[in-house]
């Protein structure tokens, strides 16, 4: 087994940090809009964001994990995280269907961060790292195909 470049693996680590401030902060804005959701579709989608927030805190914890396994600290905080996510925190209380189309653009926006773990990851020769990031590839683009459901007319 090749050893690890210590150079790839400091990207590797880069992306899963910049992963892990996206799921971190997609968690915190859909457990806002899980809170906050009203209207005619209110319980299919009280619902259907409580599933992905929850899915999300363990989500997160793999991620920290796993940077850690890699003899890195895990960012940890609200500044941090605000330093490193490309999702947009929401502003109010957006109508039911702005919260769907907003998830949808995040979750897609994380599909793009788990894509980097797998490059940056492969290019290491990690491949724990990129499994971690295809199995959060997954889950990200099935999570905006359900989004993108409630959206049809």
């Amino acid at each position: 087994m090749p050893k690890p470049n210590p150079k790839s693996s400091e990207k590797t680590v880069e992306e899963l940090s910049r992963l892990l401030a996206d799921s971190y902060t997609l968690y915190l804005k859909t457990h806002n809009f899980h809170w906050n959701v009203t209207g005619p579709m209110f319980t299919t989608l009280h619902t259907l964001f409580e599933t992905q927030y929850t899915e999300l805190a363990l989500a997160v914890d793999e991620i920290a994990e796993r940077i850690r396994t890699l003899g890195a600290p895990a960012p940890g905080s609200y500044v941090e995280f605000a330093g490193l996510t490309a999702v947009k925190e929401a502003k109010g209380v957006p109508s039911a269907p702005q919260m769907v189309r907003q998830l949808t653009a995040d979750q897609a926006t994380v599909t793009e961060a788990a894509q980097r773990v797998v490059a940056a990851a492969q290019a290491a020769g990690d491949e724990a790292s990129a499994d971690l990031g295809i199995r959060r590839l997954q889950v990200h683009q099935k999570n905006a195909w359900m989004l993108r459901s409630h959206l049809e007319k």
